[in-house]
């Protein structure tokens, strides 16, 4: 086949490994040992699942070598292999290498650049960081053809037929001459347990070393200067091939765990917490699951990538079962390794599978209590970076609510720090036998709303999170108290002390009437006791409706919001008493755009806000 020209993307991606993640290189051994550490992995499930693959001859392994004086290094594996196609999809497009998504979530820091790598499986053009030259040499399982990928770097690529021996893979590096330490075995020993000591395959490091020839039998021993020596062949295995789940927790340090959470595929994330089990009795699997410190790009997305990865008695299944646990625990990584599920077990199976379904229920068991035991800066960190998409946990999961509410922390009008549920009740007042809330999306601005002018001798929690607003009028009670908003009629008639008149209604009826034409509002209510004339609030059926539409896959409509009326502020009762409808309309609408303002929202007709304040400054 004549040169091939990689796509743009990968031209850029190459000249980035080249040039710009050069400090971090030595991670190119760890990427192209995970990627045979795959194939073995695809090929030992088929010679277990698929009667085609049982008769062969397979002893998985991973085998390292090089030549100091031609400055090559070599990686080796008996794994499952590629045919032609293969070969062109997985090293020379961009539909298979993630190229473009790297590329776009590229932030500049080399160290949190190179972690980000392995997350978009672009992890073997990282050999280019330490090759001027590399040639894949590979045979797909079961199959008579081999062939020959080879690339320089500079943007050209060939693929060649070669006659090819044993199936699996072979990749040489040609080093550059910045790069000789990887032709060495203490350079190599150091970089394989620092990064691939967890791999359940043995690795096999070949090397050559000079030995004393020993005298022969009745010979005397020569002096040092005089002995003979000879060069020899050795092979010695580097990595201990257990994988660390299947260790007790006792023999894994903490380093070896943050190690392998390096793994999961978290960008820019350090490991927040684990917990590490082993289950025996009617269901024997064993888990290590993690949290990390940073959210994952994807984690608000419906498309979101798992960090799970499903074993089957030490045999890869599956890293794409979204089904492993609750969607609200997506940012949890790690795996789960069952002894009870069968080999050849199908997506479908998966999803129906009791044994499966105990496991999840256990493993979520699991992870609350993990989550529970943070304290301090790591719980600030995962209420910061995970704790929005950990609410869902009260729509999907209603055996855990009671855990997941005494896990969330929630801003308040009474406390300078976010507080629990526990606490808030702990600090109710005498008096009191609700919850009180208020949802919004600005933090600043919902501290600022009238409305908390009545709520004044009571601890309110301000929900300003984007979920809120579905999430929290479903909580309904915690520990069988009720939860209330603050805007609602029953939270009002707790701990307002004047009411509307029903002659005061009436005489305000011209002042409601002008507001319930807008069209603007799902209500419009007259209240008293306000130090503004207006204040907007959330909708909690609305929000209640706009949940249903999402559960049916459909988009909700938008949101109108509640706003009440103070009859006594001056700005309503000069309202109420203007007889012309067009001055009546336009105080009505400035009323209504301050207190958006003072809501947080952006004002639709600003031009017109700011021509109806310069009117009013020009009056006398």
């Amino acid at each position: 086949m004549a040169k091939q020209v990689f796509k743009t993307e990968i031209k850029q991606l190459l000249n980035l490994m080249i040039h710009s993640l050069y400090s971090h290189k030595e991670i190119f051994l760890r990427e192209l040992i995970s990627n045979s550490s795959d194939a073995l992995d695809k090929l030992n499930y088929l010679t277990l699942s698929n009667d085609a693959y049982k008769n062969l001859d397979f002893r998985p392994r991973i085998d390292i070598s090089f030549d100091e004086a031609k400055n090559t290094l070599t990686i080796k594996d008996n794994g499952i292999g590629m045919d032609e196609a293969e070969l062109n999809e997985n090293l020379s497009t961009i539909a298979k290498s993630g190229t473009k998504s790297f590329l776009e979530n590229l932030s500049g820091d080399k160290q949190k650049d190179s972690n980000l790598i392995g997350q978009f499986g672009v992890g073997f053009y990282s050999c280019f960081m330490v090759a001027n030259k590399v040639v894949v040499t590979t045979k797909k399982a079961l199959s008579e053809k081999g062939f020959t990928w080879i690339s320089d770097g500079s943007g050209e690529y060939e693929v060649l037929e070669s006659k090819v021996d044993d199936y699996g893979t072979s990749i040489t590096l040609y080093l550059n001459d910045d790069s000789k330490e990887f032709s060495s075995k203490w350079g190599l020993q150091n970089i394989i347990k620092k990064y691939s000591n967890h791999i359940s395959f043995p690795i096999f490091l070949h090397y050559s070393e000079e030995e004393v020839v020993p005298p022969k039998e009745g010979e005397e021993e020569k002096p040092e200067d005089k002995q003979e020596k000879k060069i020899v062949q050795k092979s010695e295995q580097v990595n201990t091939a257990k994988a660390i789940w299947t260790k007790n927790k006792s023999e894994v340090t903490d380093e070896a765990y943050a190690e392998f959470f390096k793994t999961l595929g978290f960008f820019g994330s350090e490991e927040l917490a684990h917990t590490h089990s082993k289950v025996e009795g009617n269901l024997e699997y064993k888990s290590l699951f993690y949290l990390p410190s940073k959210a994952p790009a994807d984690l608000r997305y419906a498309n979101y990538k798992s960090h799970i990865k499903l074993y089957v008695k030490r045999v890869f299944i599956t890293d794409n079962d979204k089904d492993l646990l609750p969607s609200y625990l997506r940012f949890v990584g790690g795996v789960i390794d069952s002894d009870d599920l069968p080999l050849n077990v199908s997506r479908e199976i998966l999803q129906q599978n009791k044994i499966l379904a105990n496991i999840k229920a256990a493993s979520t068991k699991k992870i609350l209590s993990m989550i529970e035991s943070l304290e301090g800066e790591k719980k600030a960190t995962f209420d910061k970076e995970l704790g929005v998409v950990f609410k869902e946990g009260l729509l999907e999961d209603y055996e855990n609510k009671e855990r997941i509410l005494d896990i969330l922390s929630i801003n308040s009008t009474k406390s300078e720090k976010p507080i629990s549920f526990k606490e808030y009740k702990e600090g109710m007042i005498a008096s009191q036998t609700s919850i009180f809330y208020m949802i919004g999306t600005n933090l600043d601005s919902m501290k600022h709303n009238p409305i908390l002018e009545k709520f004044k001798d009571v601890n309110v929690l301000l929900f300003n999170d984007e979920v809120d607003k579905y999430v929290v009028p479903q909580i309904g009670t915690y520990k069988d108290v009720k939860l209330l908003d603050i805007f609602s009629e029953e939270a009002l008639k707790e701990v307002a002390g004047n009411e509307v008149s029903e002659e005061e209604s009436k005489t305000y009826e011209p002042s409601l009437k002008v507001f319930k034409d807008m069209d603007a509002f799902s209500q419009v209510r007259l209240t008293k006791n306000l130090s503004q004339p207006l204040a907007l609030s959330q909708d909690s059926q609305a929000a209640a409706m706009a949940q249903l539409f999402m559960q049916m896959g459909q988009t909700p409509p938008p949101a109108k919001k509640v706003l009440d009326v103070n009859i006594d502020s001056p700005l309503i009762q000069k309202l109420n008493s203007l007889q012309d409808e067009a001055k009546k309309s336009k105080l009505a609408n400035l009323l209504v755009a301050n207190a958006q303002i003072m809501d947080g929202e952006a004002l639709k007709n600003a031009k017109s806000y700011i021509e109806s304040i310069n009117e009013l400054l020009l009056k006398d």
